[in-house]
């Protein structure tokens, strides 16, 4: 299935800001930006960010140059959507969302972990995942498709950690139309990565990175109270971003409209 034919076929939860389930769309007419729809859909998404716990290092992956959206992008392990319609059901209630059990993301996880980077679903366990937030943002995919972009994401993005005991212990067989390329690598590693203006990183693991990510005492400079404590942990809030200034415009000319970073 190419990625024009999972664009119309895959069908994602939309929602209020609050996260209130509205209905559900195409994939492909949530991420259209257009003067109607200036930052197209609001949807449910999830963000996973798996660690090796020997060495603390974070699995990255390239999106395949192939990808309608952010093609190209160094963004972290795996980010998708819950879909609607599916089997077990990856739709969570404000109950599941309140406790912190988020078994719908938790399930859409493992499917879009084994799809994109071939890591089986019988080598990660639901309930190893950390479930630690929720954010709110809104990017025009103009860095790729130019200030006119009619592509784009307005998420509602739940933020999985998920560590194993070593690279080992995983299967990697990422697919080339889904990912280009992948890297583990140390949180030092990963600063100086971010200040290499000949990468491009996504603006969702832009926001994740510098908000809570990276910064001295964050979510990874201890991934043991991260993993086992609800230090990090809310449930509660959304936190609301505008993008990185380059992500501005698309087809609607959408600009602020959330607190900066």
């Amino acid at each position: 299935m190419s990625q024009f034919d999972m664009m119309e076929k895959d069908t994602v939860i939309t929602a209020t800001p609050k996260d209130d389930i509205i209905g559900s769309a195409s994939k492909k007419t949530a991420h259209s930006f257009t003067e109607e729809n200036p930052r197209g859909i609001l949807h449910r998404a999830f963000s996973v960010f798996l660690f090796d716990e020997s060495t603390g290092e974070l699995l990255l992956q390239q999106r395949a140059s192939t990808k309608i959206t952010f093609p190209n992008v160094w963004t972290n392990t795996c980010c998708s959507h819950q879909l609607h319609g599916m089997d077990p059901p990856e739709v969570d209630t404000i109950k599941d969302i309140e406790s912190g059990t988020v078994i719908g993301a938790k399930r859409a996880a493992i499917r879009k972990l084994d799809h994109e980077l071939g890591i089986p679903p019988s080598e990660i366990s639901i309930d190893g995942f950390k479930y630690l937030t929720r954010l709110h943002y809104w990017a025009a995919d103009t860095v790729t498709h130019g200030p006119k972009s009619e592509w784009g994401e307005h998420e509602i993005d739940y933020v999985l950690f998920y560590t194993v005991p070593n690279k080992e212990s995983i299967t990697l067989n990422y697919h080339a139309d889904e990912v280009d390329d992948i890297k583990w690598l140390t949180k030092w590693e990963l600063v100086e990565m971010l200040k290499d203006e000949n990468l491009i990183f996504s603006p969702w693991f832009f926001l994740i990175a510098q908000k809570w990510l990276i910064p001295e005492g964050g979510w990874w400079d201890n991934l043991e109270k991260t993993m086992n404590t609800d230090k990090h942990c809310d449930f509660e809030n959304i936190y609301a971003f505008d993008p990185p200034v380059e992500h501005f415009g698309g087809m609607g000319d959408a600009g602020p409209l959330y607190a900066e970073l």
